[in-house]
């Protein structure tokens, strides 16, 4: 197979391609989105993560909502959000969630959290009451639920997942060799093991893994192939871009047309739908998952 080229950071001068240049957040429709989500006191990954599709996504009256406060239990070196001991549990937060998705008219939600490994039940209580509120006044609403590490907890996992979601992703990030570089707290084989207990659970399974960060053309087929070995449906491939100059700094700009390639590979290893290009985040084009066959 033949190796699909790469830009060193060295190489850019200090500058993006211009593959990743996004358009700036405007128009009524952002601004709607702001207004709620600051009006309901409303967490959003997509401001806490950084995420480049903010204007396209918050433009087109859609968000991911992010539970359980916006301080992670866990040190990830990749992650914008604040580490820290979290001091936020508000029960009532479910409510307010499915009110300002009912409000915002979102035919497909997309919900994550931060860590909450001090939780006995990693917040999976707040996490079913959350889909459950959402699907009794929106029942016409689909949704996604980006959840965490349970580190092994599979009794608060299948609460996490038993609320209706269609979707239940949970992000890899990166290939096995990369772990503890990336994301110290958490281990390869269990966020496997994680996928395959909700796919045994009759559940949509999705999945994310970042390029940039040092990894191998062979390394990310492996992680396909894993992926795939423990019951992955939908795997969603990006570029990794550098939060800050604390942050893991990137190894490479990945080519678009890698991105294709292993759009290609992923495919034709048995994946269901493969989301693939520089800009692509896991709740990217979200709504077009629902879909995905799961036979």
């Amino acid at each position: 197979m033949i190796e699909l080229p790469t830009i060193s950071p060295e190489e850019t001068k200090k500058r993006k391609p211009s593959w990743l240049r996004v358009k700036l957040p405007v128009g009524p429709e952002y601004a709607n989105v702001r207004r709620l989500v600051d009006t309901h006191k409303l967490h959003t990954i997509c401001e806490s993560g950084n995420c480049p599709n903010m204007g396209e996504c918050w433009g087109a009256g859609t968000a991911t909502f992010m539970i359980l406060g916006n301080i992670c239990t866990r040190s990830c070196t990749f992650c914008a959000v604040a580490t820290g001991r979290p001091t936020e549990y508000d029960e009532d937060e479910p409510r307010r969630v499915a009110a300002a998705i009912k409000l915002m008219g979102v035919k497909h939600a997309v919900i994550t959290s931060v860590n909450r490994d001090e939780l006995k039940d990693r917040g999976a209580e707040i996490w079913y009451q959350t889909v459950v509120q959402t699907k009794t006044i929106s029942p016409e609403t689909t949704i996604e639920t980006l959840i965490p590490d349970t580190k092994g907890n599979w009794d608060a996992l299948y609460r996490m997942i038993d609320g209706g979601q269609e979707v239940v992703s949970h992000n890899m990030e990166t290939v096995e060799r990369m772990y503890r570089r990336v994301r110290p707290q958490a281990k390869y084989e269990r966020s496997l093991e994680q996928i395959r207990r909700i796919r045994q659970a009759g559940k949509r399974t999705k999945s994310g893994i970042m390029l940039g960060v040092g990894e191998t053309q062979e390394e990310v087929l492996k992680a396909m192939d894993d992926l795939v070995a423990h019951g992955l449906h939908i795997l969603t491939l990006g570029q990794y871009l550098q939060p800050t100059k604390m942050h893991l700094e990137v190894a490479a700009f990945v080519h678009p047309d890698t991105f294709a390639m292993y759009k290609e590979e992923g495919l034709s290893r048995g994946l269901k739908y493969v989301e693939a290009g520089p800009l692509v985040r896991s709740s990217y084009h979200a709504e077009r998952h629902v879909n995905v066959p799961i036979g």
